[in-house]
């Protein structure tokens, strides 16, 4: 069951994404990234380990960086990295131990991250596929043109 749900909840969360804009930013997968990498130093401290804590931190720290990589070259090293997450979803227990993890959390997280890294990857071939378009921007600043490229076109993402 935690796969079925993490697989539909990732959907869910890119539909959603999509429908109010939120994927138009290059920030919003690299962000997505470093939370869901966050969530097994939460783990760590509600175990009330830091040793745990300082381990898990130093992995979350891996995935923040690949994240800020992804955001500052190609968003394909996102993928990857929400890939790889899911994979150390899969081994995660034989590798560290925490005891704030609940049972259900890998086999969830591995779903969820394999479900946004081929969300992601989709979105970023589709993208690839097709020209730059114009979209208006709903809250320009003082002297930002209103019509502006998106964020997410292939010169944006696909560097």
């Amino acid at each position: 069951m935690p796969f079925v749900i993490g697989i539909v909840l990732s959907a869910g969360v890119a539909v959603f994404a999509r429908s109010v804009g939120f994927d138009r930013d290059r920030a919003f997968y690299p962000t997505v990234m470093i939370v869901i990498a966050a969530y097994y130093v939460l783990f760590a401290a509600m175990s009330g380990s830091v040793q745990t804590v300082v381990i898990e931190s130093v992995v979350m720290t891996l995935f923040a960086a690949a994240a800020v990589a992804g955001f500052k070259s190609s968003a394909w090293i996102v993928v990857v990295a929400l890939a790889g997450h899911g994979i150390f979803d899969a081994v995660h227990g034989h590798v560290i131990e925490n005891a704030g993890v609940p049972a259900w959390w890998p086999a969830w997280c591995l779903a969820y991250d394999v479900g946004a890294a081929a969300g992601l990857g989709w979105l970023l071939r589709r993208r690839a596929l097709q020209p730059d378009e114009p979209t208006v921007s709903a809250h320009p600043l003082p002297g930002q043109a209103i019509v502006r490229s998106t964020a997410l076109s292939s010169s944006a993402w696909t560097s």
